[in-house]
């Protein structure tokens, strides 16, 4: 449905044609999508001619946005814009898919930063704020939320990095196959969680937290962006679903991955159980596909907690995510959960001197 145009100018192009949305206009060059003789094509679009005038592109308005603000997004017209090939013609999307898997990957990732920033803030907050004659982060209830907050900013975390190391290690083809299927899962489930997380720990600070002076504001409208881009949670639990199937290989690269921490935790051990026949029934799940990328992501991130993190944090974090018991709510770990010493893991350290 594209209808921007590219029409050959010598050894170039020439780029006509309006475009809703062009992220960071303060770039210097952005790959575009437009129509060429041979389909829709990949082109790269820099600011300047070569002869170092300006390239033909209006600027017509910035986008008034929820959050990310510092990162203009804008709508422009090409009148002629100069611009070059990249790869084949009518080969456009798989190309510029390309840079996008690699934004899947920084959105996972800055939305795992987020989550600890705020988680960092709320604790700190927690640790000052004197409530009924005791320290907020005293009263067993607070403690069982931030708790909670710390063993989901560190799940994100580890599932993060592992997901980078996938795709610094892509000579290997298990991890190859591994960074296929994690991306969607992990820019799925990492930023999903993200906004609720956010919100929670603005409670956790409170009335403050609300106003423009704390950055909890500016967090919370942040994490929405990191859904939204590069393919919204459908897109992502489809591309699951795509991944499994037109690769059948990545289910060993998943159970090897998995089997790392088999005989951990009984409840991990089951839910593993239970997660293999519908993950290679995956092609006929599409209505369920959110709850199976959703499990997919519990399960790896239980596995890189009991292999990597303190006992004490793969035994809360399994007893609490994978039992099916926990519901999403943020402060509903069980009694018997290690408040205290989870506290005491993600509790930030002060500055030298502080």
């Amino acid at each position: 449905a594209n209808t921007t145009q590219a029409a050959r100018d010598g050894e170039a192009w020439s780029i006509t044609g309006h475009k809703w949305f062009l992220s960071a206009p303060m770039s210097d060059a952005w790959l575009v999508l437009a129509q060429s003789p041979g389909g829709l094509s990949c082109f790269f679009l820099p600011r300047y001619r070569p002869d170092g005038t300006l390239n033909a592109i209006r600027i017509q308005r910035l986008k008034d946005k929820l959050g990310n603000r510092s990162n203009a997004s804008t709508e422009v017209e090409f009148q002629g814009a100069y611009a070059t090939l990249l790869g084949e013609e009518g080969r456009g999307v798989p190309m510029i898919l390309e840079m996008g898997v690699y934004t899947r990957l920084d959105c996972a990732i800055g939305s795992a930063g987020l989550m600890r920033q705020a988680l960092a803030q709320a604790l700190w907050h927690a640790a000052q704020r004197e409530v009924f004659g005791r320290h907020l982060n005293e009263q067993p209830l607070m403690k069982n939320v931030l708790a909670d907050l710390a063993l989901e900013s560190e799940a994100a975390t580890a599932l993060a990095i592992r997901l980078s190391r996938a795709y610094d290690a892509q000579v290997d083809e298990r991890e190859r196959l591994l960074a296929r299927v994690l991306t969607p899962t992990a820019k799925f489930w990492i930023c999903k969680r993200g906004a609720h997380f956010a919100e929670e720990a603005m409670e956790a600070i409170g009335g403050n937290g609300y106003v423009e002076e704390s950055s909890l504001a500016r967090i919370y409208r942040e994490m929405p962006v990191n859904s939204i881009w590069e393919g919204s949670g459908n897109i992502m639990c489809l591309d699951v679903l795509r991944a499994l199937r037109k690769s059948p290989e990545i289910l060993e690269a998943i159970w090897a991955e998995l089997a790392q921490a088999h005989g951990v935790h009984p409840a991990y051990d089951r839910f593993c159980a239970a997660l293999q026949p519908r993950l290679a029934d995956a092609a006929t799940l599409e209505p369920a596909a959110r709850r199976l990328t959703q499990d997919l992501a519990l399960a790896i991130q239980a596995s890189l907690l009991a292999r990597h993190a303190p006992s004490f944090v793969a035994e809360a974090f399994c007893g609490s995510r994978l039992l099916g018991e926990h519901g999403g709510t943020f402060g509903t770990l069980p009694a018997s959960a290690p408040f205290d010493a989870l506290l005491e893991r993600a509790m930030p350290a002060p500055l030298p001197g502080k």
